[in-house]
């Protein structure tokens, strides 16, 4: 069959992709986040910069835009403005509903064209006394355009954890990290999640990163680093290529990141764009590995600003623009890209093998096809359709787990049929697939076996091919 040419072909694509064009973001799902420091209106020119200006191709460009420290919610409805009105923007942009908190709050920005919001909560109320964590937990829930089953949506939580070092401090992070694991066990069966914001972490062996990435007897809330790369990242030079923190004075502090449950590192359906397990690499920014991104960070500027004229990843005007956007003290944005689900349609929703001499082989095909939309997301954003195939008694069939990737021609597999009591007969294949949206189809065979023969092997027919979508 072709699958294995077409899905290595596939994986070469995205390879390019990764290497160059996915910072771009042409495809897949772009989810960034940026803590915009006290926003309340202006800064307008350098943030549509750094957003979609570009550089040798690139752009940050995302889908979605996960925002902290707003403090009003005419403040969301000026920088959704600065979206909009941006130069190179597809001017498509919403504003999940604003809710009002103690301190600053979040923001959840998102492309109409792409992405369908469903609800905004509160997952942890913050507030009140200095034992309680200092603001509310947010989680947007959405789903990529033409998708609409529990795989395919997506649980964002938003945080602007506790600031600081103090002992007091990180017990303050611990509260909000255990709510935030505590809610994401409670979310539908089949749903994906992450968190994503100003964590203000200084090492990976604090008590509340433990908390999110540490195993646990319910694992359903836990989230792990897609970039693979703990350690102790304030102030240390070793990691200068994942700090975020800060652009126009010193850059030492890996305080933005975006976590991801486990259902989006698992190379199903939904997925990272990366190489989960594999670390970050320590000698350039442009990871082939990795989508993931701190976007203006060459991996030049460890403990001074960022550099601007020299600046290999974005450029000058993108990185100035950077510097210009954080107010002074502030955060460059994260971002890493995911692959949305396959789409599967059975074209072959029943196969009818006609007379059929007792004993003898007969063959005719079941053609399955991925059918993602690859003009919203391309061949590469879209994640392989795999399946796996359960015929009944008297149907021989591969054992061995199928692939077929979007934008090629649809996978062809062999239906042998051998049976040796004369009779008619009404069998199934069931095929499991990992389309959140049909995870289950169903071929319905028909077959009249009449006398007794022996002989050799007859193929018989191709297979009725009907398309269901």
């Amino acid at each position: 069959m072709r699958v294995n040419l077409v899905s290595s072909l596939r994986r070469l694509a995205t390879s390019l992709l990764v290497t160059g064009a996915v910072v771009s973001s042409p495809a897949q799902l772009r989810v960034a986040n940026w803590n915009v420091t006290n926003y309340t209106s202006g800064r307008v020119l350098p943030f549509q910069t750094a957003i979609y200006g570009t550089f040798e191709g690139r752009a940050m460009a995302p889908d979605v835009l996960v925002g902290q420290e707003f403090i009003s919610a005419a403040g969301v409805t000026n920088f959704l403005s600065i979206l909009n009105t941006a130069p190179g923007s597809p001017a498509d942009w919403a504003a999940a509903p604003f809710i009002d908190g103690p301190d600053t709050d979040s923001a959840l920005f998102y492309r109409t064209s792409r992405v369908r919001f469903l609800n905004v909560t509160i997952a942890a109320v913050g507030g009140g006394t200095t034992a309680n964590q200092p603001r509310h937990t947010y989680r947007y829930d959405i789903q990529p355009l033409g998708y609409n089953a529990p795989g395919s949506t997506v649980a964002i939580y938003s945080v602007h954890m506790k600031a600081g070092s103090a002992s007091s401090d990180l017990a303050r992070r611990l509260l909000e990290a255990q709510r935030i694991r505590d809610n994401a066990e409670t979310l539908p069966a089949g749903w994906q999640f992450m968190v994503s914001g100003d964590m203000n972490a200084q090492a990976a062996t604090q008590s509340f990163y433990v908390e999110f990435v540490g195993s646990q007897i319910n694992n359903a809330g836990r989230v792990f680093d897609p970039i693979s790369t703990p350690g102790s990242w304030e102030n240390n030079s070793a990691f200068r290529f994942v700090h975020t923190q800060e652009p126009s004075t010193q850059m030492d502090s890996r305080h933005d990141q975006i976590l991801l449950g486990q259902g989006l590192l698992d190379g199903q359906d939904f997925d990272y764009v990366g190489t989960f397990g594999r670390s970050y690499s320590t000698t350039t920014w442009n990871d082939v590995f990795h989508s993931y991104r701190c976007w203006g960070n060459d991996g030049q500027s460890y403990n001074v600003p960022i550099r601007t004229t020299t600046n290999t990843m974005v450029g000058p005007a993108i990185a100035q623009a950077l510097i210009d956007s954080v107010n002074t003290n502030g955060h460059l944005p994260v971002f890493l890209d995911l692959r949305v689900p396959p789409v599967a349609s059975l074209l072959t929703p029943r196969i009818d093998f006609g007379l059929v001499a007792a004993g003898q082989d007969a063959e005719q095909y079941l053609d399955i096809e991925n059918v993602g939309d690859t003009e919203l997301w391309n061949q590469a954003g879209i994640a392989d359709l795999r399946f796996s195939l359960r015929p009944t008694s008297g149907l021989t069939m591969p054992a061995a787990v199928q692939i077929d990737p979007a934008g090629g021609a649809f996978t062809r597999v062999p239906v042998r049929l051998n049976l040796v009591k004369a009779g008619r007969y009404a069998l199934q294949v069931v095929i499991d697939t990992n389309d959140p949206v049909r995870p289950t189809l169903v071929v319905d065979i028909t077959a009249t076996v009449v006398g007794q023969t022996t002989g050799r092997p007859q193929r018989i027919g191709s297979g009725l091919r009907i398309q269901q979508r």
